[in-house]
């Protein structure tokens, strides 16, 4: 499925470039990808489509002055205060380098709280068990693309870069 995730993210920049997903389907089997892999990554994709459009609406709290219906707030949307508790089935499927890659992202200001909702969401979403911390940052670059965000260069450095082929000084 990542295979075809990082191909998606290779050709279409953008989230909304990216064809329907019945012309991705087709574009898929076209240039030789499992059918079982595009199946998979067709629905990651579409949930991940799905959390993207749901933060398009306000978060609660977010303009108090805001004369949106109520049911027009997301409830859903954390804090930017708030502190992330990891429930145990979290904790074992995401394991300790993808916990620890995320809390770094976000201390680093890169990773919003909204955003890690997402990454969490979509990694909890994903096969394996734990989670190898290349597919989580896969996840991270997917969430930032279907959001139509790029993230800055040395953070997409770190995304894209292959620590098994790093070389100790």
């Amino acid at each position: 499925m990542f295979e075809v995730l990082v191909f998606v993210y290779e050709n279409y920049w953008r989230g909304d470039a990216c064809p329907e997903l019945a012309h991705l389907e087709r574009k898929l089997n076209a240039v030789g990808f499992d059918a079982e892999e595009i199946q998979d990554a067709l629905t990651w994709l579409d949930d991940l489509n799905l959390a993207a459009r749901g933060l398009q609406r306000p978060a609660l709290g977010a303009d108090e002055n805001s004369s949106a219906p109520l049911s027009d707030i997301n409830p859903w949307t954390p804090s930017p205060h708030s502190m992330r508790v990891y429930s145990m089935a979290e904790q074992d499927h995401l394991g300790a380098p993808c916990l620890g890659f995320i809390s770094f992202l976000e201390t680093s200001g890169v990773l919003p709280a909204h955003m890690r909702e997402i990454v969490i969401d979509r990694a909890m979403a994903a096969p394996g068990y734990p989670v190898p911390l290349d597919d989580l940052k896969i996840i991270v670059l997917m969430v930032f693309w279907s959001l139509g965000e790029e993230p800055d260069a040395l953070v997409l450095d770190e995304l894209c870069d292959d620590s098994a082929n790093r070389l100790a000084h």
